[in-house]
């Protein structure tokens, strides 16, 4: 039996089933998965769309991620490969009433990582290209019922011409910092003393470079944070002027800077340390400045 092709209005059920999935995902894939993400038009609210929820992870191997194909499978998942994208890792579940779809890349693939992402935040941000969008979805899904070939080819321009425009729009550079500090995060013993790699940052400068740092915890009060260490690794490269920061917990969430790491900024950047962006929710991307939280009288 072919897929059933149906096109329902949003439900906000689906982010609740993204939730739940990714969950189940994190666990498998464990220190290996970096970032997961809900793509497609089941992310994007208010878009009509086919109720199947799209899940893409950045993990740091994708050898690793094959490792673990039988722990998918244990959750009704078929791992199949590559499946036309080169460097993917495609998994779907339903069979031909699928309900869920995962695409797995390695964590420095910002071409197909970029491309998935920009094209949500594009749909979720012009309402005019949305309502387009669910209206060429809603008519071929009427005459394509059970022919996804016909569906998929019958929205292809539309979707390439927005895939470029969304390109041209879309700032990934906290998306880009989160990964980059994620890829360093990982718990490393130094001796008996000293460990290092629970916390982790990244820092943009104003030449456009990102710089990465963990912290280094000591038995005594010499350690470092991650903040300062990437900032360490900036200053070593020639550079000094700091455009944004993310620090990231052992959960993945971004913590803000802690008092030292403030000070440090200010006196690094004494008269423009107010403008430095500091991210505080990465899925939402609430973002402050250093200036909103660092009092004058530090300096």
């Amino acid at each position: 039996m072919s897929q059933h092709i149906t096109v329902v209005d949003y439900n906000p059920l689906w982010e609740e089933k993204y939730e739940k999935e990714a969950r189940l995902i994190r666990k498998i894939l464990a220190d290996n998965c970096i970032a997961i993400y809900h793509i497609g038009s089941t992310s994007v609210k208010g878009l009509a769309a086919k109720p199947i929820i799209d899940i893409m992870v950045a993990v740091r191997s994708l050898e690793k991620a094959d490792n673990v194909a039988k722990d998918f499978k244990k959750l009704d998942y078929e791992y199949l490969g590559e499946f036309g994208i080169k460097g993917r890792r495609y998994l779907r579940k339903g069979g031909d009433e699928r309900t869920h779809q995962i695409h797995i890349f390695q964590a420095d693939d910002w071409n197909n990582i970029g491309r998935h992402l920009a094209f949500c935040d594009y749909m979720r941000t012009h309402e005019k290209e949305r309502k387009e969008y669910a209206k060429i979805k809603i008519e071929l899904a009427r005459r394509f019922p059970y022919n996804i070939d016909g569906y998929c080819k019958g929205k292809e321009n539309f979707v390439r011409s927005i895939e470029e425009l969304a390109l041209s729009y879309f700032d990934g550079t906290w998306d880009k910092m989160y990964i980059a500090a994620r890829k360093v995060q990982f718990e490393r013993k130094i001796s008996s003393l000293i460990e290092s790699g629970s916390i982790s940052a990244a820092i943009l400068t104003s030449k456009g470079n990102i710089y990465v740092g963990v912290c280094i915890d000591t038995a005594c009060s010499l350690g470092m944070c991650a903040e300062r260490n990437a900032i360490a690794n900036m200053i070593t490269n020639g550079e000094s002027a700091i455009c944004r920061v993310i620090a990231i917990d052992q959960n993945g969430k971004p913590i803000p800077p802690c008092g030292a790491c403030r000070e440090f900024m200010t006196q690094l950047m004494p008269d423009n340390y107010h403008g430095i962006e500091i991210i505080l929710d990465y899925e939402n991307k609430k973002v402050v400045t250093l200036g909103d939280i660092t009092p004058d009288w530090w300096l």
